[in-house]
């Protein structure tokens, strides 16, 4: 992911700095809504500002974010496909959008492989 180091999206070796934050928002890769929703409530992001970054488990759900929407991105070949794909509802996911299912690590496992299934040409 253009931006982002690979050090930075392994969230097992080191917790992630909020530039990766904010460099995923000006890039248009999620919202500041999303972010509330999947990762850390805004309330909390200006609280880890003062501290500087952010914490294992959030570190982990913004790597399981990124990782997901540049899987998206790859396997569509273009961004703004991708980005509608992953926020539009669908029947393989119980009504729910791929977007909405991130902020669980089996969530992200049913996108990956659904995301899969795409990338491999077999009907979904």
């Amino acid at each position: 992911m253009r931006g982002v180091s690979e050090a930075a999206l392994n969230p097992l070796r080191q917790d992630l700095d909020l530039d990766v934050v904010d460099h995923a928002l000006d890039a248009g890769k999620f919202t500041l809504a999303e972010l509330d929703r999947l990762v850390l409530p805004r309330k909390t992001l200006a609280h880890r500002r003062i501290l500087g970054s952010l914490t294992h488990d959030q570190s982990d759900r913004l790597g399981r974010l990124l990782r997901m929407i540049w899987e998206a991105e790859t396997t569509f070949g273009d961004r703004a496909k991708a980005h509608a794909w992953l926020r539009r509802p669908t029947p393989l996911l119980d009504g729910e959008s791929p977007l909405n299912r991130l902020d669980t690590d089996i969530g992200a496992r049913q996108v990956e492989a659904i995301l899969g299934r795409i990338d491999h040409g077999l009907a979904v």
